[in-house]
């Protein structure tokens, strides 16, 4: 038995399998970081009427999109985390079978890169529009 036989396989770098739980890690931060975020941009709206309630002035009119985005930024991070759970399980299962490192057809980060945009400019936008 050689030295870099082990729990991980016969002639496996184990560097390899730390690797892929660092960046799984990263991805579940990544989605609480989105996930928390989410729920600060849902309560927003209610935060800005209960501003105006103390200050004596009228509240603004609800729109619902604080909820909307809030929650669409919610699932995003849910969904992120979960896609990188399942993938990493994937590469787990091809590493245990000796088979070669296959790159994913998709990006989860650029998935993820491409919602956020969409979902800041829609933030600028009604930001934009509340103010104006």
């Amino acid at each position: 038995m050689s030295e870099r036989d082990g729990p991980a396989g016969p002639g496996e770098d184990p560097r390899v399998r730390l690797a892929a739980e660092r960046t799984l890690l990263a991805w579940i931060r990544t989605g609480l970081a989105m996930m928390g975020f989410g729920f600060v941009v849902a309560r927003f709206g209610l935060f800005l009427r209960e501003l105006a309630g103390v200050g004596g002035m009228p509240a603004t009119p609800h729109t619902g999109w604080s909820l909307a985005m809030g929650t669409t930024l919610v699932l995003v991070g849910v969904a992120a985390t979960l896609l990188a759970a399942v993938q990493h399980i994937r590469f787990l299962v091809r590493l245990s079978r000796g088979e070669p490192y296959l790159a994913p057809r998709w990006s989860i980060g650029v998935v993820v890169a491409v919602v956020l945009s969409v979902l800041g400019a829609g933030m600028a936008i009604y930001l934009i529009v509340l103010s104006g």
